[in-house]
Protein backbone atom coordinates (compact mmCIF):
# COMPACT_ATOMS: atom_id res chain seq x y z
CA UNK A 1 0.00 0.00 0.00
CA UNK A 2 1.68 3.15 -1.36
CA UNK A 3 0.03 5.57 1.39
CA UNK A 4 2.02 7.85 3.46
CA UNK A 5 0.80 7.94 6.68
CA UNK A 6 2.54 9.97 9.99
CA UNK A 7 5.23 9.42 11.35
CA UNK A 8 6.15 9.78 14.59
CA UNK A 9 9.30 12.01 15.50
CA UNK A 10 10.43 9.33 18.17
CA UNK A 11 10.51 7.02 15.41
CA UNK A 12 13.29 9.54 13.48
CA UNK A 13 14.67 10.14 17.10
CA UNK A 14 15.83 6.47 16.97
CA UNK A 15 15.35 5.02 13.43
CA UNK A 16 18.95 3.39 14.18
CA UNK A 17 19.30 1.65 17.72
CA UNK A 18 23.19 0.35 18.43
CA UNK A 19 25.02 -1.70 15.45
CA UNK A 20 23.72 -4.89 16.15
CA UNK A 21 26.65 -6.80 16.90
CA UNK A 22 25.02 -7.93 19.92
CA UNK A 23 22.36 -11.09 19.63
CA UNK A 24 19.08 -10.21 18.89
CA UNK A 25 16.99 -12.54 21.50
CA UNK A 26 13.39 -13.58 20.76
CA UNK A 27 10.86 -15.89 22.27
CA UNK A 28 8.73 -17.85 20.00
CA UNK A 29 5.87 -20.23 20.55
CA UNK A 30 2.83 -21.12 18.75
CA UNK A 31 -0.98 -21.41 20.13
CA UNK A 32 -3.27 -24.13 20.03
CA UNK A 33 -4.90 -22.91 16.56
CA UNK A 34 -1.33 -22.93 14.89
CA UNK A 35 -0.47 -19.28 15.32
CA UNK A 36 3.05 -18.79 15.62
CA UNK A 37 4.36 -15.96 17.49
CA UNK A 38 7.73 -14.45 17.83
CA UNK A 39 8.26 -11.47 20.73
CA UNK A 40 12.04 -9.51 20.57
CA UNK A 41 12.22 -7.21 23.69
CA UNK A 42 14.48 -3.97 23.90
CA UNK A 43 13.41 -1.56 25.97
CA UNK A 44 15.76 1.12 24.28
CA UNK A 45 13.22 3.40 23.42
CA UNK A 46 9.31 3.44 24.02
CA UNK A 47 8.51 1.70 20.65
CA UNK A 48 6.75 -0.99 19.66
CA UNK A 49 6.37 -2.56 16.01
CA UNK A 50 3.60 -4.87 15.77
CA UNK A 51 3.70 -6.91 12.37
CA UNK A 52 1.69 -10.08 11.47
CA UNK A 53 2.32 -11.99 7.90
CA UNK A 54 0.36 -14.25 6.51
CA UNK A 55 1.98 -16.73 4.27
CA UNK A 56 -0.27 -16.19 1.28
CA UNK A 57 1.21 -13.96 -2.17
CA UNK A 58 0.24 -14.19 -5.49
CA UNK A 59 1.86 -17.40 -6.47
CA UNK A 60 -1.17 -19.08 -4.17
CA UNK A 61 -3.97 -17.47 -6.79
CA UNK A 62 -6.13 -19.03 -9.15
CA UNK A 63 -4.40 -18.19 -12.96
CA UNK A 64 -8.02 -16.72 -13.64
CA UNK A 65 -7.92 -14.79 -10.40
CA UNK A 66 -4.84 -13.00 -10.33
CA UNK A 67 -4.25 -10.17 -7.95
CA UNK A 68 -6.47 -11.24 -5.16
CA UNK A 69 -3.54 -11.10 -2.65
CA UNK A 70 -3.06 -7.24 -3.69
CA UNK A 71 -6.91 -6.80 -3.35
CA UNK A 72 -6.42 -8.11 0.23
CA UNK A 73 -3.83 -5.89 1.25
CA UNK A 74 -6.67 -3.24 1.00
CA UNK A 75 -9.75 -4.95 1.47
CA UNK A 76 -8.14 -5.50 5.48
CA UNK A 77 -8.22 -2.20 6.00
CA UNK A 78 -11.96 -1.93 5.62
CA UNK A 79 -13.01 -2.40 9.35
CA UNK A 80 -15.25 -5.56 11.00
CA UNK A 81 -18.07 -5.44 12.90
CA UNK A 82 -16.32 -3.75 16.17
CA UNK A 83 -14.41 -1.34 13.50
CA UNK A 84 -16.10 0.83 11.90
CA UNK A 85 -15.05 2.24 7.47
CA UNK A 86 -12.47 4.05 7.55
CA UNK A 87 -11.61 4.14 11.43
CA UNK A 88 -8.66 1.99 10.92
CA UNK A 89 -5.96 4.68 10.19
CA UNK A 90 -7.62 6.63 12.25
CA UNK A 91 -7.22 4.78 15.52
CA UNK A 92 -3.91 3.89 14.53
CA UNK A 93 -2.98 7.53 13.57
CA UNK A 94 -4.61 9.05 16.24
CA UNK A 95 -2.63 6.81 18.57
CA UNK A 96 0.69 8.52 17.08
CA UNK A 97 1.85 5.68 15.63
CA UNK A 98 2.08 4.75 11.28
CA UNK A 99 0.34 1.54 9.65
CA UNK A 100 1.12 -0.24 6.51
CA UNK A 101 0.67 -3.16 4.25
CA UNK A 102 2.61 -4.77 1.25
CA UNK A 103 2.49 -8.10 -1.12
CA UNK A 104 4.59 -9.99 -2.75
CA UNK A 105 4.83 -13.08 -4.80
CA UNK A 106 4.84 -15.07 -1.23
CA UNK A 107 3.32 -13.23 1.03
CA UNK A 108 1.31 -10.37 2.37
CA UNK A 109 2.49 -7.91 5.43
CA UNK A 110 0.87 -5.88 7.65
CA UNK A 111 2.67 -3.78 9.97
CA UNK A 112 1.98 -0.82 13.09
CA UNK A 113 4.87 1.35 14.49
CA UNK A 114 3.26 2.62 17.75
CA UNK A 115 4.21 3.81 21.19
CA UNK A 116 4.60 1.28 23.49
CA UNK A 117 2.21 2.48 25.33
CA UNK A 118 -0.59 0.77 22.45
CA UNK A 119 0.97 -2.27 21.89
CA UNK A 120 -2.56 -3.64 23.15
CA UNK A 121 -4.48 -1.40 20.60
CA UNK A 122 -2.30 -3.17 17.43
CA UNK A 123 -2.83 -6.43 18.88
CA UNK A 124 -6.55 -5.91 19.14
CA UNK A 125 -6.60 -4.09 15.30
CA UNK A 126 -4.61 -7.24 14.14
CA UNK A 127 -6.55 -9.53 15.73
CA UNK A 128 -10.09 -7.87 14.56
CA UNK A 129 -9.48 -8.97 11.03
CA UNK A 130 -7.76 -11.63 11.42
CA UNK A 131 -11.14 -12.47 13.26
CA UNK A 132 -14.03 -11.19 11.45
CA UNK A 133 -12.88 -8.65 8.68
CA UNK A 134 -16.05 -6.94 6.64
CA UNK A 135 -16.33 -8.48 3.48
CA UNK A 136 -19.49 -6.86 1.91
CA UNK A 137 -20.65 -5.38 -1.60
CA UNK A 138 -19.94 -1.99 -0.66
CA UNK A 139 -16.06 -2.35 0.55
CA UNK A 140 -15.21 -4.59 -2.14
CA UNK A 141 -16.44 -1.89 -4.64
CA UNK A 142 -14.63 0.44 -3.17
CA UNK A 143 -11.66 -1.88 -3.44
CA UNK A 144 -12.06 -2.43 -6.96
CA UNK A 145 -12.02 1.34 -7.44
CA UNK A 146 -9.00 1.88 -5.68
CA UNK A 147 -6.87 -1.27 -7.28
CA UNK A 148 -7.55 0.01 -10.20
CA UNK A 149 -6.74 3.75 -10.03
CA UNK A 150 -3.41 2.45 -8.39
CA UNK A 151 -2.44 -0.13 -11.72
CA UNK A 152 -3.19 3.07 -13.93
CA UNK A 153 -0.60 5.50 -12.06
CA UNK A 154 1.90 3.28 -11.39
CA UNK A 155 2.07 0.53 -14.32
CA UNK A 156 -0.18 1.23 -17.24
CA UNK A 157 0.30 4.79 -17.49
CA UNK A 158 3.81 5.29 -15.88
CA UNK A 159 6.61 4.89 -18.04
CA UNK A 160 8.55 1.78 -17.60
CA UNK A 161 5.69 0.87 -15.58
CA UNK A 162 4.95 -2.69 -16.74
CA UNK A 163 9.05 -3.54 -16.16
CA UNK A 164 7.88 -6.23 -13.53
CA UNK A 165 5.32 -7.23 -15.00
CA UNK A 166 7.16 -7.70 -18.57
CA UNK A 167 10.42 -9.17 -17.13
CA UNK A 168 8.14 -12.22 -15.05
CA UNK A 169 6.01 -13.54 -17.75
CA UNK A 170 8.66 -13.54 -20.18
CA UNK A 171 10.84 -15.17 -17.63
CA UNK A 172 8.09 -17.81 -16.16
CA UNK A 173 5.50 -20.04 -18.53
CA UNK A 174 4.71 -23.04 -15.67
CA UNK A 175 5.52 -21.42 -12.33
CA UNK A 176 2.79 -18.87 -10.90
CA UNK A 177 5.48 -15.76 -10.39
CA UNK A 178 4.97 -15.04 -14.01
CA UNK A 179 1.96 -13.10 -13.19
CA UNK A 180 2.94 -10.15 -10.33
CA UNK A 181 1.09 -9.14 -7.25
CA UNK A 182 -1.00 -6.34 -8.60
CA UNK A 183 -2.80 -8.97 -10.52
CA UNK A 184 -5.14 -8.52 -13.65
CA UNK A 185 -7.93 -5.57 -13.12
CA UNK A 186 -9.89 -7.76 -15.48
CA UNK A 187 -10.28 -10.68 -12.80
CA UNK A 188 -10.73 -8.54 -10.26
CA UNK A 189 -13.52 -7.16 -11.89
CA UNK A 190 -14.71 -10.49 -12.79
CA UNK A 191 -14.95 -11.90 -9.42
CA UNK A 192 -17.88 -12.75 -7.08
CA UNK A 193 -18.84 -11.46 -3.33
CA UNK A 194 -18.20 -15.17 -2.26
CA UNK A 195 -15.00 -15.57 -4.04
CA UNK A 196 -13.14 -13.10 -1.95
CA UNK A 197 -14.60 -14.43 1.21
CA UNK A 198 -13.46 -18.10 0.26
CA UNK A 199 -9.85 -16.19 -0.34
CA UNK A 200 -10.24 -14.96 3.08
CA UNK A 201 -11.48 -18.30 5.06
CA UNK A 202 -9.03 -19.87 3.52
CA UNK A 203 -5.68 -17.56 3.57
CA UNK A 204 -6.21 -15.12 6.56
CA UNK A 205 -6.17 -17.99 9.60
CA UNK A 206 -4.01 -18.54 12.33
CA UNK A 207 -1.82 -21.20 11.17
CA UNK A 208 -0.96 -19.41 7.95
CA UNK A 209 0.09 -16.15 9.89
CA UNK A 210 3.00 -15.64 11.76
CA UNK A 211 2.63 -12.17 14.17
CA UNK A 212 5.85 -10.39 15.72
CA UNK A 213 6.21 -8.04 18.25
CA UNK A 214 9.27 -6.14 18.82
CA UNK A 215 10.52 -3.05 21.20
CA UNK A 216 9.55 -1.95 24.13
CA UNK A 217 7.42 -4.98 25.86
CA UNK A 218 7.19 -6.80 28.48
CA UNK A 219 7.16 -10.61 27.65
CA UNK A 220 5.06 -12.26 30.07
CA UNK A 221 2.21 -9.10 29.69
CA UNK A 222 2.64 -9.46 25.88
CA UNK A 223 1.59 -13.34 26.28
CA UNK A 224 -1.28 -12.57 27.59
CA UNK A 225 -2.00 -10.16 25.58
CA UNK A 226 -2.03 -12.41 22.55
CA UNK A 227 -3.92 -15.26 23.93
CA UNK A 228 -6.60 -12.72 25.32
CA UNK A 229 -6.94 -11.49 21.65
CA UNK A 230 -6.21 -14.46 19.25
CA UNK A 231 -6.47 -17.33 21.41
CA UNK A 232 -10.08 -18.56 20.79
CA UNK A 233 -9.59 -18.03 16.89
CA UNK A 234 -10.59 -21.12 15.42
CA UNK A 235 -8.45 -22.78 12.64
CA UNK A 236 -9.33 -22.57 9.33
CA UNK A 237 -11.42 -25.58 7.79
CA UNK A 238 -9.75 -25.47 4.08
CA UNK A 239 -6.21 -27.37 3.91
CA UNK A 240 -3.52 -24.80 2.43
CA UNK A 241 -1.88 -26.48 -0.59
CA UNK A 242 1.34 -25.03 -1.61
CA UNK A 243 1.95 -24.59 -5.12
CA UNK A 244 4.10 -27.57 -6.15
CA UNK A 245 5.26 -26.21 -9.92
CA UNK A 246 8.88 -26.02 -10.82
CA UNK A 247 9.75 -24.09 -13.85
CA UNK A 248 11.55 -25.92 -16.44
CA UNK A 249 14.98 -25.10 -16.97
CA UNK A 250 15.42 -22.40 -19.97
CA UNK A 251 17.42 -23.65 -22.54
CA UNK A 252 17.23 -20.62 -24.98
CA UNK A 253 17.51 -17.08 -24.82
CA UNK A 254 14.33 -15.16 -24.61
CA UNK A 255 14.23 -11.20 -26.40
CA UNK A 256 11.79 -8.86 -26.73
CA UNK A 257 11.60 -5.15 -27.78
CA UNK A 258 8.91 -3.43 -25.67
CA UNK A 259 7.75 0.20 -27.07
CA UNK A 260 6.68 2.53 -24.38
CA UNK A 261 5.85 5.92 -23.57
CA UNK A 262 9.60 6.97 -22.82
CA UNK A 263 12.54 8.94 -23.70
CA UNK A 264 15.69 7.08 -23.13
CA UNK A 265 16.28 3.24 -24.18
CA UNK A 266 16.13 0.57 -20.88
CA UNK A 267 18.29 -2.65 -21.48
CA UNK A 268 17.10 -5.57 -18.80
CA UNK A 269 18.95 -8.53 -18.32
CA UNK A 270 16.80 -10.76 -16.10
CA UNK A 271 18.68 -14.56 -15.44
CA UNK A 272 16.95 -17.40 -13.30
CA UNK A 273 18.49 -18.38 -9.90
CA UNK A 274 18.00 -20.52 -7.25
CA UNK A 275 15.45 -19.54 -3.99
CA UNK A 276 16.70 -17.39 -1.74
CA UNK A 277 18.07 -19.22 1.28
CA UNK A 278 20.63 -21.57 -0.79
CA UNK A 279 24.76 -21.30 -1.10
CA UNK A 280 24.18 -20.18 -4.57
CA UNK A 281 22.00 -17.13 -3.93
CA UNK A 282 24.34 -15.31 -1.14
CA UNK A 283 27.05 -15.65 -4.13
CA UNK A 284 25.00 -14.16 -6.71
CA UNK A 285 23.57 -11.84 -3.98
CA UNK A 286 27.28 -10.69 -3.65
CA UNK A 287 27.70 -10.32 -7.37
CA UNK A 288 25.55 -7.94 -7.74
CA UNK A 289 27.02 -6.11 -5.00
CA UNK A 290 30.35 -6.03 -7.34
CA UNK A 291 28.33 -5.40 -10.08
CA UNK A 292 26.74 -2.09 -9.33
CA UNK A 293 26.67 -1.87 -5.43
CA UNK A 294 28.27 1.88 -5.30
CA UNK A 295 30.02 4.59 -6.91
CA UNK A 296 32.99 2.83 -7.04
CA UNK A 297 31.13 -0.68 -8.35
CA UNK A 298 32.23 -2.14 -11.91
CA UNK A 299 29.07 -1.13 -14.21
CA UNK A 300 28.91 1.82 -12.25
CA UNK A 301 32.65 3.13 -13.19
CA UNK A 302 33.03 1.73 -16.42
CA UNK A 303 29.63 2.16 -18.19
CA UNK A 304 28.78 4.79 -16.33
CA UNK A 305 31.59 7.02 -15.79
CA UNK A 306 33.62 6.09 -18.15
CA UNK A 307 32.06 5.24 -20.92
CA UNK A 308 29.04 7.06 -20.20
CA UNK A 309 26.64 5.21 -21.93
CA UNK A 310 24.39 4.79 -19.15
CA UNK A 311 22.51 7.61 -17.22
CA UNK A 312 22.05 4.36 -14.45
CA UNK A 313 22.70 0.83 -14.00
CA UNK A 314 21.79 -1.52 -11.63
CA UNK A 315 21.58 -5.04 -10.86
CA UNK A 316 19.87 -6.75 -7.90
CA UNK A 317 18.46 -10.67 -7.00
CA UNK A 318 14.77 -10.94 -6.56
CA UNK A 319 14.70 -12.73 -2.84
CA UNK A 320 11.95 -15.32 -3.71
CA UNK A 321 10.76 -18.58 -1.69
CA UNK A 322 11.07 -20.46 -5.26
CA UNK A 323 13.38 -19.76 -7.58
CA UNK A 324 13.66 -16.20 -8.61
CA UNK A 325 15.54 -13.97 -10.89
CA UNK A 326 18.96 -11.98 -11.13
CA UNK A 327 18.20 -8.48 -12.70
CA UNK A 328 20.98 -6.77 -14.02
CA UNK A 329 19.12 -3.42 -16.13
CA UNK A 330 20.99 -0.08 -17.51
CA UNK A 331 19.19 3.32 -18.72
CA UNK A 332 20.83 4.61 -21.91
CA UNK A 333 22.25 8.34 -22.17
CA UNK A 334 21.11 10.35 -25.11
CA UNK A 335 22.05 9.04 -28.63
CA UNK A 336 22.81 5.63 -26.85
CA UNK A 337 21.44 2.74 -28.90
CA UNK A 338 20.23 -0.58 -26.74
CA UNK A 339 22.65 -2.68 -28.19
CA UNK A 340 25.72 -0.69 -27.60
CA UNK A 341 24.75 -0.81 -24.09
CA UNK A 342 23.96 -4.32 -23.54
CA UNK A 343 27.17 -4.97 -25.09
CA UNK A 344 29.05 -3.29 -22.33
CA UNK A 345 26.86 -4.71 -19.65
CA UNK A 346 28.20 -7.90 -21.19
CA UNK A 347 31.84 -7.17 -21.48
CA UNK A 348 31.51 -6.55 -17.36
CA UNK A 349 29.54 -9.53 -17.08
CA UNK A 350 32.32 -11.41 -18.86
CA UNK A 351 35.27 -10.31 -16.98
CA UNK A 352 33.97 -12.00 -13.77
CA UNK A 353 33.59 -15.03 -15.85
CA UNK A 354 37.37 -15.13 -16.66
CA UNK A 355 38.87 -13.98 -13.94
CA UNK A 356 38.82 -13.95 -10.36
CA UNK A 357 37.86 -10.29 -8.88
CA UNK A 358 40.47 -8.94 -6.74
CA UNK A 359 40.85 -8.94 -2.53
CA UNK A 360 40.58 -5.59 -2.03
CA UNK A 361 37.14 -5.68 -4.15
CA UNK A 362 36.26 -9.01 -2.73
CA UNK A 363 37.07 -7.32 1.14
CA UNK A 364 34.62 -4.25 0.24
CA UNK A 365 31.46 -6.34 -0.97
CA UNK A 366 32.16 -8.20 2.58
CA UNK A 367 31.73 -4.56 4.04
CA UNK A 368 28.48 -4.02 2.24
CA UNK A 369 27.09 -6.85 2.79
CA UNK A 370 28.14 -6.32 6.50
CA UNK A 371 26.50 -2.47 7.21
CA UNK A 372 23.48 -3.77 4.59
CA UNK A 373 22.99 -6.51 7.05
CA UNK A 374 23.22 -4.53 10.34
CA UNK A 375 21.29 -1.57 8.37
CA UNK A 376 18.09 -4.21 8.16
CA UNK A 377 17.97 -5.02 11.70
CA UNK A 378 18.84 -1.44 13.20
CA UNK A 379 14.89 -0.78 13.73
CA UNK A 380 12.48 -2.22 15.80
CA UNK A 381 10.00 -2.67 12.65
CA UNK A 382 13.24 -3.72 10.39
CA UNK A 383 13.56 -6.70 13.36
CA UNK A 384 9.80 -7.85 13.04
CA UNK A 385 9.94 -7.95 9.59
CA UNK A 386 12.89 -9.63 9.39
CA UNK A 387 12.31 -12.38 12.48
CA UNK A 388 8.61 -13.18 10.71
CA UNK A 389 10.55 -13.65 6.80
CA UNK A 390 13.51 -15.96 8.15
CA UNK A 391 10.97 -18.03 10.23
CA UNK A 392 8.51 -18.34 7.75
CA UNK A 393 10.44 -18.68 4.45
CA UNK A 394 13.52 -20.73 6.18
CA UNK A 395 11.89 -22.09 9.25
CA UNK A 396 14.46 -20.54 11.73
CA UNK A 397 14.04 -16.92 12.99
CA UNK A 398 17.67 -16.83 14.24
CA UNK A 399 18.62 -16.40 11.02
CA UNK A 400 18.69 -13.07 12.13
CA UNK A 401 21.73 -13.80 13.92
CA UNK A 402 23.42 -15.73 11.68
CA UNK A 403 22.59 -15.41 8.22
CA UNK A 404 25.76 -12.84 8.19
CA UNK A 405 27.85 -16.31 8.29
CA UNK A 406 26.40 -17.53 5.39
CA UNK A 407 27.39 -14.56 3.20
CA UNK A 408 31.04 -14.59 5.08
CA UNK A 409 31.33 -18.15 3.65
CA UNK A 410 31.15 -17.41 0.00
CA UNK A 411 35.08 -17.47 -1.29
CA UNK A 412 36.32 -15.14 -4.81
CA UNK A 413 35.67 -18.66 -6.33
CA UNK A 414 32.26 -19.18 -5.44
CA UNK A 415 31.26 -15.21 -7.11
CA UNK A 416 32.98 -16.78 -10.82
CA UNK A 417 31.90 -19.97 -10.52
CA UNK A 418 27.89 -19.02 -10.18
CA UNK A 419 28.30 -16.26 -13.04
CA UNK A 420 29.45 -19.50 -15.59
CA UNK A 421 26.72 -21.00 -14.45
CA UNK A 422 23.84 -18.56 -14.13
CA UNK A 423 24.34 -16.14 -16.58
CA UNK A 424 24.58 -17.18 -19.44
CA UNK A 425 22.78 -16.29 -22.55
CA UNK A 426 20.48 -19.73 -23.09
CA UNK A 427 19.30 -18.74 -19.44
CA UNK A 428 18.71 -15.00 -19.58
CA UNK A 429 15.18 -13.00 -20.82
CA UNK A 430 16.94 -9.89 -22.80
CA UNK A 431 14.22 -7.00 -22.57
CA UNK A 432 14.57 -3.49 -24.68
CA UNK A 433 11.90 -0.80 -23.79
CA UNK A 434 12.25 1.69 -26.41
CA UNK A 435 10.73 4.69 -27.46
CA UNK A 436 7.27 4.40 -29.61
CA UNK A 437 9.03 6.60 -31.71
CA UNK A 438 11.52 3.82 -32.63
CA UNK A 439 8.91 1.39 -33.61
CA UNK A 440 8.61 0.81 -37.38
CA UNK A 441 5.48 1.64 -39.13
Amino acid sequence: MKRKLILFLILFSFAFVNAQSKKINFVQYKLDNGLNVILHQDNTTPIVAVSILYHVGSKNEDPDRTGFAHFFEHLMFEGSPNIKRGEYFKSIESAGGELNANTSWDRTYYFEILPSNQLELGLYMESERMLHLKIDSVGVETQRKVVKEERGQSIDNRPYGTVIEKIFNHAYKVHPYRWTPIGSVQYIDQAKLDEFIGFYKKFYVPENATITVAGDIDIAKTKAMITKYYGDIPKGKEAIVRPKMVEPAQTAEVRDIIYDNVQLPLVIEAYHMPAQGTPDYYALSMLTTLLTGGESSRMTKEIKDKEQKALQVGSFPFPLEDPGLFVAYGFANGGIKAEDLEASMQKEIDKVMKELITENEFQKIKNQVETDYVTRNSTMAGIAENLANYFVYYGDANLINTELQRFMKVTREDIKRVANKYLTKENRVVLYYLPKSAEKK
